[in-house]
């Protein structure tokens, strides 16, 4: 007896249409303003392509390579940024999919080489880590310096960092809360003591409430990444860097947590992440550094017993 196939009938509605509803869900699922204004970029990206007017029904597999010729065409930009906005896109278009708005497809991101992040040398560490002359400097130049501490010493992303308040330090348990996240959910990361030295001594220059941003700009209101990113370009070419990438902080602290034996499993927990993956993409990255001093750390190397001299085996004659 012949199976019987079952037939869904995709469902008629426009991309605009489809969109508006995913983007409630993605608002209802708690998404960071900046995370909505990212599906909401995509969208008008692919939507530049594929008119939002046109039904979800005609997105295709082509219709998809095509968009991927014409964003390769059009923003001439590296690998990297093109797989963000196919992301993006990917996620939406996944939603219409589970909505049977359109037929389902598997996509596919842009093939890409994996390449050494950037990371700030030891050198470079040293010198932005150098305290300044408490009697010299004002601030701004104070702050700053507690900052580099706080990125380096969490790994936290600049948008996070952003919104930690003074409430959210637990000095008593060496805690750090953090309730704004990339991903939308709030977490508990570990304090060093070297990092909680730092703040409460911060602290005591910076008062303020509970409630009040840890930091702050000279009036005490919230800083603005836009902002930080100015402040520190400066505080770095003061001090002899030309890396001014924030995001090389993050970088750092993964390699030097992976190069001091940390796991991968908390690295994942401390950063964030949702899975493995990126923690595991940082391990190749920093593979050559992993093969330095081998043999200091190699067990096989350590155990001398067998390489005592004159413990050589000989062939007979």
């Amino acid at each position: 007896m012949e199976k019987l196939k079952l037939e869904i009938k995709v469902k008629d509605i426009t991309t605009k249409e489809a969109f508006a509803k995913c983007i409630r869900l993605k608002k209802a699922s708690n998404l960071s303003s900046e995370t909505i204004k990212y599906y909401e970029d995509c969208f008008r990206y692919f939507s530049e392509f594929y008119p939002e007017t046109s039904p979800c029904s005609g997105i295709t597999r082509d219709v998809y390579l095509q968009f991927v010729e014409y964003l390769q065409e059009t923003r001439q930009a590296k690998t990297v940024t093109l797989n963000s906005y196919l992301r993006g896109v990917r996620a939406i278009l996944y939603f219409f999919m589970e909505e049977n708005y359109m037929e389902q497809f598997k996509i596919k991101l842009l093939k890409m080489e994996k390449t050494i992040k950037e990371t700030f040398t030891d050198e470079e560490v040293e010198k932005l880590l150098e305290k300044p002359d408490m009697k010299k400097s004002n601030f701004a130049q104070y702050r700053n310096w507690v900052m580099a501490n706080y990125l380096f010493g969490t790994g936290n992303r600049i948008r996070t960092v952003l919104n930690v308040q003074i409430g959210h330090l637990d000095f008593g348990n060496n805690l750090i809360f953090m309730g704004k996240t990339k991903n939308g959910r709030q977490q508990l990361i570990p304090m060093s003591a070297s990092l909680a030295s730092v703040l409460k001594e911060y602290l005591c220059y910076r008062k303020g409430d509970e409630e009040d941003y840890l930091f702050c700009t000279l009036h005490g209101e919230q800083l603005t990444r836009n902002g930080v990113s100015s402040l520190m370009q400066k505080y770095h070419k003061d001090r002899g860097v030309t890396k001014t990438s924030l995001h090389m902080y993050r970088h750092t602290f993964a390699r030097h947590w992976i190069l001091n034996g940390g796991d991968i499993f908390r690295l994942q927990k401390i950063l964030g992440h949702s899975s493995l993956d990126m923690v595991r993409n940082y391990v190749e990255m920093f593979n050559e550094d992993l093969k330095k001093d081998f043999e200091v750390f190699n067990p096989l190397d350590n155990f001398t017993s067998c390489n005592k001299k004159g413990n050589v085996l000989t062939m007979k004659k």
